[in-house]
């Protein structure tokens, strides 16, 4: 193909412009500056940081440019989608593709959102991203993309290639949002992105689809199990259980003026956003407990879920228990993305608690607090169920309230990302004694469990307080010998603190710890702090009692004559890890800045207790709390 001279010309100009506007993207003098507002809540990551931004088109764009996907019809429940870029003149590491929920968003226009982005005190110039990128990666993870292995003539002059393009792939792990997706290719990082190009929105075969199912108990006598999902469809649907049995479930949703916001408003209010659909819940009653079951959830209208295999567990007063704890876990991504809130560790630890459940009988699981990490971007609650569906759905999942799903009663910090608790308890409905009170007390084997939220008031003569202290003076310990307390922020941890979390806050200790020993609690677990750390039998910063090594070699602490409780942090499941302060007080006699989980093994006389590294499934720390009975 031959050229004119003012096609040349236009080319030599096309050129010139990219590369200049290259030269821009990386001018550190470049004026496109972030204001103060836009780092609340956001603090993790460029990428939360780049939906509070003005965004445009690229002033200088391929008209080359194409994206395909490798999905030619609806997207299924779990999907890895192939997104292909072709027709990139000048591949750069700043290039990225995100993907866009939903899809009818028009990024050049925010017309109805422009009042709310105002009271934000972002008074940058609009348009904005209306609706914030929920998955993002740079196209640079294609070994090829930037070297232009891929690479097509798009103009020849003479036998010579005037205009050669390149092209790049990388691949999105999908699950079902229920809201449509579109891919949207960008240039200048996440720093100061502009658009090169938008993809065509894709749909999920099945938006309505029942999905994520978990399981929690709802009493001590292991009879019933409360099963919870997700779907896209507000009319009650059905879990069939057992022996042709069959419930009707109970829907809930909650919507944005639910969330909660400040001066400075929330990701949850405003730019997180994302419609949670319908939450479903159903308890499958007639059960037995430590029994095997089937079931499927779901209706002939919006079809059904797999089957899944469950176990009940032990009812309250019987002689043993097997359950695992942690807290801290969030997600990770199955691909190469980045998201507003990654947990590095979180992947690993999952993984080997499923390979525990499917080999071992383990009885239940508790998380005490930080679940999905969500944070006001509300998608990211369907990646966390997503990623504990394998395990959630065959056998319990207790959890307790942690900083990043309730904030603002007792710490006045934007941690929830404006979510205020709402989003948790709606997606994990415990046995509490009422709305935003999420505090209980369950019975499995010969343990009680008595779970607070640190995150609400536990002052004396408070609610909460009362109710602790009458639900451990009721414990009777011919029925459940042990009793263990759980909650999110610890008494005792030696990790480094910093000017934002001092990790330890004394005036709950010295409110709540009193209560510990009065009560006689064996064990207590908390997380918060992203690390594992043990104590002798301690009370007010004093070992009251230490552990002797067994025959094996393993800590033994002997409650038959009882000084205070062993207090465990367990917020080493999937968040960035912590490292400990350089001088190891008395008290602390075991820690490890890894990732992994817990478990437990308690019988009438004994509480075997392990912490375990998910990378390398070794026990890492272990110790034993015993009691001679008359």
């Amino acid at each position: 193909m031959e050229m004119a001279p003012f096609q040349i010309l236009s080319t030599a100009l096309l050129i010139l412009s990219v590369t200049s506007y290259s030269s821009y993207l990386h001018d550190p003098r470049n004026p496109f500056n972030y204001k103060i507002e836009n780092y609340n809540h956001t603090m993790i990551s460029k990428f939360r940081m780049m939906n509070r931004m003005k965004l445009f088109y690229c002033p200088v764009r391929s008209p080359y440019i194409q994206i395909t996907t490798s999905t030619t019809s609806g997207i299924s429940n779990d999907a890895n989608i192939t997104v292909t870029v072709t027709g990139v003149m000048f591949p750069g590491k700043s290039n990225w593709i995100a993907m866009v929920s939903p899809s009818t968003v028009n990024v050049g226009d925010c017309p109805i959102n422009e009042l709310m982005y105002l009271q934000t005190g972002d008074l940058s110039h609009l348009p904005l991203l209306c609706h914030y990128p929920v998955k993002a990666e740079y196209l640079r993870n294609d070994p090829g993309y930037l070297s232009c292995k891929k690479s097509e003539c798009k103009l020849h002059i003479g036998g010579f290639c005037l205009i050669k393009t390149c092209s790049g792939s990388i691949t999105f792990n999908v699950v079902n949002i229920r809201t449509d997706i579109e891919f949207v290719f960008f240039a200048g990082g996440f720093d100061i992105p502009c658009i090169l190009k938008r993809g065509t929105p894709h749909k999920f075969a099945n938006p309505r689809s029942p999905l994520y199912g978990h399981l929690s108990s709802i009493d001590s006598t292991a009879t019933s199990m409360k099963l919870t999902w997700v779907s896209g469809d507000k009319e009650p649907q059905q879990v069939q259980y057992g022996n042709r049995k069959s419930q009707t479930s109970k829907v809930t949703t909650f919507t944005q003026n639910d969330m909660c916001t400040s001066i400075i408003p929330s990701p949850a209010k405003d730019f997180g956003w994302h419609d949670p659909g319908y939450i479903h819940t159903a308890v499958m009653t007639g059960l037995q407990p430590l029994s095997s079951y089937t079931a499927m959830y779901g209706s002939n209208s919006v079809g059904w879920s797999d089957q899944i295999h469950f176990q009940t567990p032990p009812a309250g007063g019987s002689n043993e228990l097997k359950f695992l704890a942690y807290g801290d876990m969030g997600k990770t991504p199955l691909d190469a993305s980045t998201e507003h809130y990654v947990q590095p560790g979180a992947l690993s630890v999952v993984k080997a608690i499923i390979d525990e459940v499917d080999s071992s009988e383990v009885d239940a699981i508790y998380h005490i607090g930080d679940i999905s990490y969500a944070t006001g971007f509300l998608v990211e609650w369907d990646f966390f169920l997503s990623q504990i569906t394998p395990l959630a759905s065959r056998i319990s999942y207790m959890t307790a309230i942690g900083n990043h799903e309730r904030s603002g009663s007792v710490y006045i910090t934007p941690d929830s990302g404006g979510e205020c608790g709402v989003a948790y308890e709606t997606y994990f409905s415990m046995p509490t004694p009422g709305k935003d009170k999420p505090w209980y007390s369950i019975e499995q084997g010969p343990v009680h469990f008595t779970l607070i939220s640190t995150e609400h008031d536990w002052s004396p003569n408070s609610e909460q307080y009362k109710w602790m202290e009458s639900d451990m003076a009721s414990v009777n310990r011919s029925r459940t010998p042990w009793l263990i307390f759980a909650g999110h922020r610890p008494m005792y941890s030696s990790a480094v603190a910093s000017i934002l979390n001092n990790n330890v806050d004394k005036r709950f200790v010295a409110d709540v710890e009193p209560l510990l020993v009065t009560h006689k609690v064996d064990l207590a677990m908390f997380g918060h702090v992203h690390n594992y750390e043990r104590t002798c039998a301690v009370y007010k910063d004093k070992c009251l009692a230490l552990p002797k090594k067994d025959a094996t070699g393993i800590d033994t602490y002997d409650n038959s004559d009882y000084a205070a409780p062993v207090q465990v942090v367990i917020g080493m499941a999937g968040f960035t890890l912590d490292s400990f302060s350089s001088t190891k007080p008395n008290w602390s006699l075991a820690r490890a800045s890894e990732f992994g989980y817990t478990r437990t093994m308690a019988t009438r006389e004994e509480l075997q207790f392990e912490f375990v590294n998910s990378h390398t499934r070794q026990v890492k720390d272990s110790f034993r709390i015993i009691k001679r009975h008359a």
